[in-house]
Formats: structure tokens, C-alpha cells, sequence
């Protein structure tokens, strides 16, 4: 579509594409175990949660992308950005941190993928459990050959798969309606408390929202699209708003509608049972369909997150090597044929650790959330305050929202590490 049909039409299907494609990439599995997490918060602490995600989420998310389109050369991505705006030394370290955040993220997904199929065919069609190296293979594969095509086919077959997810999950949230008790809203927290609980729940949902390994590809893709950079910019926003807001209604609605059906001392008991928020529910109500509808979701999740986080780690490990091959020869480097290699790289590695199937990849992603807090939320504000590119976005309120919004993540999840 030219620019000057974008301009008379506004949102278009290529804009709706890449709504739900960082719709997809944001749900992860984990919004399996974020009623769990942020439910036992209580009801009011999730209320003014509710509240804040919604502009966290849209704030932070744009201000990366307007720092990847203030580059003056169209088409660079966060690691060429971010080494244009802060030199070499620095554009490289915030790459190989950048990598290092989204990188083991890659890797549960890889094993995650497993574990449900292998589950699913064990425990709900009731066969033996398939040999693990052939069936990571497969699956791993899989998702990184999707990878290899073009980005329309890519954008179709994450729409394929997020509807069937945004379906499930507002079917659910409907369905336990009648279940519904006061129990939570009778829960009321002293003032301490309720600062303290939400304080450290609000990274719970600020990664459970978090479509930033995205956003450099998705930046990128505008430019391309709509070419000027204030249109870019514009359809950027607007799409970014449109993420938000699906992100806001359904998974939202999702986390309350679970929280409303179970008791603060079930939600207690889900947490120390380690099970997923729809493996709980089918042992409370002994519902076969709900216990198949758990591994579904899981399995779209983690495949249409993949997608996102797999454009992100390629891009931190492109950029480094790129980077370092400059240092010694600044001829131009064969993308394609890069982009081959990093797919065989990350197949043999994500493979790899799906075979082995360790427990601490939980313990990495946890210790990747403060540097994609500080990509994410201090990073483009940074810019703002320092890069001559970005003065034009000084004195706007949602800065300083997403400054403070920003080092209390941080803090939070530095808090809970230790």
C-alpha cells in the first residue's frame, strides 16, 4: 500500500497484521500462571494494576520504537541505532545485554514447546512418550524454517495462530462468569501492604505484557511500509495503541475473571502446587475440557511468542557479530546469508538444551528482566534527554510516567532476586 493510500485510509490490514503478530509475541505462556501471580495480590491491587499496564505498556513500547525510527539512516535496527546515538563501546554492550535478555527467553520457549507437546500426548491422548531428540528437533525446526520466510508469511501464520488464542481465552473468561464469589473483594489490604504488594507484582505484569523484543523488526517494517518517517511514526504509535488495548481487555479480563472464581486461599494453594491457572481450575470443577484447553493455549502461546523473540535474539546476535567483523573488515556482510547461519546457531542450541531439559532457564529469564526494563522503559527516555534526534519528544508528561514506571520495575525485580 503507498503512503499516500495510507494516508487517506489510516489503519489498514498491514497495520492490524502487526497488532496481533506483538499481540502474540507479548502472550507468552505465562499468562497460564499470571492470574496466579498477580491474583494473589488481591482484588483492589490488581485493580489499580489494570489501571497502570494499559499506559505503561503503550508508553514504554512507543518510546523504543521512536528511538529505533530516529536514526538518520532509515532501516537500521536497535543495535545500529543505539551505536549511532551512544558510540561503539556502548552500542555494543547494550547489544550483547540486549541479546542476553531476550536470548534465554528463546531458549525456555524452545523447551517449553517440548514439555507441552510431550505432556499433551502422554497425558491427554494417552500414548507413550515420543523420543525427545527427534520431537525437539521437529518442533524447534519447525518454528525457525517459519522463521526463514518472508515476513508477510510470517505476520499470516502468527494471525493463524493468535485468533484461536484471543478466542480461547475470551471464551474462558466468559465461562467462569457463573463461578464467580466476593471472596477476593472482601479482601482489604493496609495501606503499607497494598504499596508493598503492588510494588512487586507490577513486573509481573509489565513482562507478562512486554512485546519489546519486537519492536526493532516492527519499526523497521513501517519504515519500509510508509517511508516517511512521520508517517512511519504515526502508524507506529497507532498500531502500538491497538496492541495495548488487546493486551488490556483480554488478557486482563482473563486474569480477573479467573481471580474472581477462586478463593485467596485457592490461589495460595495454585502457587504452591506450581500448576497452571487452567490446570487448577479443571481439578476444582473435575472439567476434562478445560485440563485440553490448558496445553492448547500453551502451544499457541509459546509458538506465536517465539516468533517475536526469535526477530529480537537474531537481531542482538546479528548486531554483535556485525559489530565485531567492522572492527576488522567494514565491508558490507550478506544478510541473508547471515540470517542462515543464525538460524542453524540457534537450532542447535535450542535443541540442544530442549534435550537436556534443565530447571534453571527460569532463574536466567528472571535475570534478563532488569535489562529489558532498562531497554524497554530508561533507555529511549535517555535518548530524549541526550540525542538531538529525539528533543522533539521532550516535556511530555507520559516521560516522566514511564522514567518513575520504569526504575520501580527495575527495582522490583532486582528486590525479588535477592
Amino acid at each position: 500500500m503507498s503512503s499516500e493510500n495510507s494516508k487517506v485510509k489510516g489503519w489498514n490490514k498491514f497495520d492490524a497484521a502487526w497488532v496481533v503478530n506483538l499481540f502474540g509475541t507479548a502472550v507468552g505462556a505465562g499468562v497460564l500462571f499470571l492470574p496466579i501471580n498477580a491474583g494473589r495480590a488481591g482484588f483492589w491491587t490488581l485493580v489499580v494494576m489494570a489501571i497502570l499496564v494499559g499506559p505503561m505498556t503503550y508508553f514504554a513500547h512507543r518510546g523504543l520504537s521512536r528511538f529505533v525510527l530516529s536514526s538518520s539512516k532509515p532501516g537500521s535496527d536497535i543495535t545500529e541505532v543505539v551505536e549511532e546515538h551512544f558510540g561503539k563501546t556502548a552500542g555494543k554492550l547494550i547489544t550483547l545485554l540486549y541479546f542476553f535478555a531476550i536470548f534465554p527467553i528463546l531458549l525456555i520457549y524452545g523447551n517449553g514447546i517440548t514439555n507441552t507437546v510431550d505432556s499433551f500426548i502422554v497425558h491427554q491422548l494417552g500414548m507413550v512418550s515420543p523420543n525427545r531428540v527427534i520431537l525437539s528437533l521437529v518442533l524447534i525446526g519447525g518454528l525457525i524454517s517459519i522463521m526463514l520466510m518472508n515476513e508477510k508469511v510470517m505476520l499470516k501464520i502468527t494471525e493463524m495462530l493468535v485468533f484461536p488464542l484471543v478466542a480461547i481465552l475470551f471464551g474462558l473468561s466468559l465461562y467462569l462468569i457463573p463461578q464467580w464469589n466476593g471472596s477476593m473483594l472482601s479482601e482489604m489490604p493496609t495501606m503499607g501492604e497494598f504499596i508493598t504488594t503492588l510494588w512487586i507484582t507490577i513486573p509481573v505484569l509489565v513482562f507478562s505484557f512486554n512485546h519489546s523484543p519486537a519492536i526493532s523488526s516492527f519499526s523497521q517494517s513501517q519504515q519500509r511500509e510508509y517511508k516517511e518517517f512521520e508517517l512511519a511514526e504515526k502508524h507506529a504509535s497507532k498500531t502500538l495503541k491497538g496492541t495495548a488495548t488487546m493486551l488490556l481487555v483480554f488478557v486482563m479480563l482473563f486474569v480477573f475473571s479467573c481471580v474472581l472464581t477462586l478463593t485467596p486461599e485457592e490461589l495460595v494453594l495454585a502457587k504452591q502446587q506450581n500448576i497452571s491457572i487452567l490446570s487448577f481450575l479443571a481439578n476444582k470443577f473435575d472439567n476434562p475440557f478445560i485440563s485440553y484447553l490448558g496445553p492448547l493455549v500453551a502451544f499457541l502461546a509459546i509458538t506465536s511468542s517465539f516468533f517475536g523473540h526469535y526477530l529480537g535474539a537474531r537481531e542482538g546476535l546479528e548486531g554483535l557479530i556485525i559489530k565485531m567483523k567492522n572492527d576488522v573488515n567494514p565491508e558490507p556482510i550478506n544478510r541473508k546469508k547471515l540470517n542462515k547461519v543464525t538460524a542453524v546457531v540457534f537450532l542447535l542450541v535450542l535443541w540442544g538444551v530442549a534435550v537436556i531439559n534443565p530447571s534453571i532457564l527460569g532463574l536466567i529469564e528472571s535475570l534478563g528482566g532488569p535489562i529489558i526494563a532498562m531497554i524497554l522503559f530508561i533507555m529511549p527516555m535517555y535518548a530524549i534527554a541526550k540525542v538531538p534526534a529525539m528533543k522533539r519528544y521532550e516535556g511530555q508528561l507520559s516521560n516522566i510516567f514511564v522514567t518513575v514506571m520504569g526504575l520501580i520495575a527495575i527495582s522490583a525485580v532486582v528486590y525479588g532476586l535477592f
